[in-house]
């Protein structure tokens, strides 16, 4: 099992959740759909050859982001991941994928 953490504008908050959704993961038990999050400001800077989404090349931008935190199922991994790169808007997604010990979540389906 792993621990999907993933930093998403609130502007599409809920199209990248489904997407993640849609490919397994947020599944604990009989539970669907489970993550958490919390709101926060992220900071980047373009350089140059970049394409944002948001910002310009050369400025430093800072914009609302969720941090959204879900569990994954090993077998969902790279469907999820997939998924996120097709949802999210920006050219690079922040995100962390991190293994859990086999104790951690009770079962995955």
């Amino acid at each position: 099992m792993h621990k999907l953490c993933i930093y998403i504008p609130s502007s599409h908050l809920e199209v990248v959740k489904k997407a993640l959704f849609n490919a397994g993961a947020g599944r604990i038990g009989d539970y669907d759909s489970c993550c958490w999050q919390v709101l926060g400001v992220g900071q980047f800077r373009p350089l140059a050859g970049s394409q944002p989404f948001i910002g310009e090349s050369g400025q430093i931008e800072q914009v609302e982001e969720y941090r959204v935190e879900m569990a994954c199922a090993d077998e969902s991994v790279d469907a999820a991941l997939e998924a996120l790169y097709q949802a999210h808007p920006y050219e690079e997604p922040a995100f962390d994928l991190w293994r859990l010990d086999e104790r951690c979540g009770g079962k995955i389906r």
